[in-house]
């Protein structure tokens, strides 16, 4: 009754893959457009950038490793190593962003030359293509239901979003003239803000699913009501999950009639188990536990 997760990972995979080459692409883009620019707005957005292509390729060997199925020594399956990795993108967000926030002070502290004017349409340009790739890489992560996918998704949000900063901040250099060279550094450390800020939102969740906190009411409330739709089933007595990456584990304790056979009991628990498959793709596996009932009128119909 178990199921195997590697057509979602594959999915993911080939999400993350497209992430990396067009991250990379950029990096360079923005890194040279930086340095003949005369921008460091322009070139802490190619640090974003660069910290995208390291995250994402952890993610990509993540969700690799997180497809594998079942073994002795995880007998849950190995789906935490998607938390782990998106853990570990905030932390590269957090490096990346005081990186930014150190080199931005210096800059603002030594004059250096108004940036470039061709840099904005570089700017323009990540914007549009980082945007598609945010709204692309998080359409995958809501179908796969993965936190690491979402995560990735957000950094290249957070990467869209610092270059908009960095075409204010070299806008307004460029139009204030001389004196104004510092609105680029500003801008940069407003996008290192942003990106400190995703690193937080992006820990946060994956540390929740990483201490099997509970999933939402929501989910929880209609498992426990298909359960419940088996004719045979009294009641749901007790209904936890664990997030596994993409998959769920359900455990629950049900009642029936306590003056049914063990092999009675048997086949209800696998009809709750088969309903609740057909109806969430997502879970990999459920655990139940079957209790004699402590009510005496035992459900005869469909609800």
């Amino acid at each position: 009754m178990e199921r195997n997760p590697n057509a979602i990972s594959r999915i993911g995979l080939k999400t993350t893959l497209v992430g990396i080459l067009i991250s990379a692409l950029l990096a360079l883009i923005k890194g040279l457009g930086g340095v003949f620019g005369h921008s460091y707005a322009l070139i802490a957005d190619a640090i974003e950038s660069g910290a995208d292509v390291l995250t994402s390729a952890l993610l990509w060997a993540g969700l690799r490793w997180s497809s594998r199925p079942p073994d002795e020594n995880h007998p849950y399956g190995h789906g935490k190593i998607e938390a782990l990795v998106a853990v570990g993108i905030a932390i590269a967000l957090t490096i990346a962003g005081g990186i930014i926030i150190r080199d931005s002070i210096d800059h603002i502290l030594v004059p250096h030359k108004t940036p470039a004017p061709f840099t904005l349409f570089i700017l323009v340009f990540v914007v549009l293509t980082k945007e598609a790739l945010y709204r692309y890489v998080m359409k995958t992560g809501d179908e796969i239901n993965s936190s690491a996918v979402k995560a990735d998704a957000f950094h290249h949000r957070s990467d869209a979003i610092t270059s908009i900063a960095a075409f204010i901040g070299i806008s307004i250099a460029l139009i204030g003239g001389e004196g104004f060279e510092i609105a680029d550094d500003f801008a940069a450390l407003i996008a290192a803000g942003i990106i400190l800020f995703n690193a937080y939102k992006i820990a946060r969740s994956s540390v929740r699913e990483l201490l099997d906190e509970a999933v939402e009411p929501e989910f929880r409330n209609e498992v426990i009501r298909l359960a419940e739709a088996v004719p045979e089933v009294v009641r749901v007595e007790r209904c936890h999950s664990r997030k596994m990456g993409t998959a769920f584990h359900i455990d629950m304790h049900i009642w029936i009639d306590g003056e049914l056979t063990v092999t009675e009991g048997h086949d209800i628990a696998h009809k709750v188990k088969e309903r609740l498959f057909r109806s969430y793709s997502e879970i990999l596996d459920v655990h139940i536990h079957i209790e004699p009932s402590k009510e005496r009128n035992v459900k005869m119909t469909e609800l």
